[in-house]
């Protein structure tokens, strides 16, 4: 069984800093890439940063420079730090593998995201 649980959105000023989490149960979550999406209203799902087992990460041209993602395999879990935030950051992040996204019963199974809101 696979689960994905996301944690530490919220309300934050421009140019203010977040620290997403994400814990991830299920074994294949430790042994491939892993990613962050982010999916604000009206917009298609996008991957915003990805780490491979071996260390290796890549960001979207947008929050590169400003987003840092890492994981703790000992425990299961992926941050994301996330600084300089901007209002086109506002969104709800999911984790999920970095690639083909893991399915249950053939469908595509999400965690139930992170609400960031970046406003004054």
């Amino acid at each position: 069984q696979v689960q994905l649980v996301e944690s530490g959105g919220g309300l934050v000023q421009p140019g203010g800093s977040l620290r997403l989490s994400c814990a991830a149960f299920g074994s294949i979550f430790s042994i491939r890439p892993m990613g962050w999406y982010r999916q604000a209203p009206g917009k298609q799902r996008e991957l915003v940063a990805s780490l491979t087992t071996g260390g290796r990460t890549n960001y979207a041209d947008s929050v590169k420079g400003r987003f840092t993602i890492s994981r703790d395999n000992a425990k299961n879990t992926v941050h994301l730090q996330m600084n300089s935030l901007k209002s086109e950051d506002t969104a709800v992040y999911y984790c999920n593998l970095a690639g083909p996204i893991v399915k249950l019963s053939g469908r595509e199974y999400w965690g139930q995201g992170t609400q960031v809101t970046v406003s004054s």
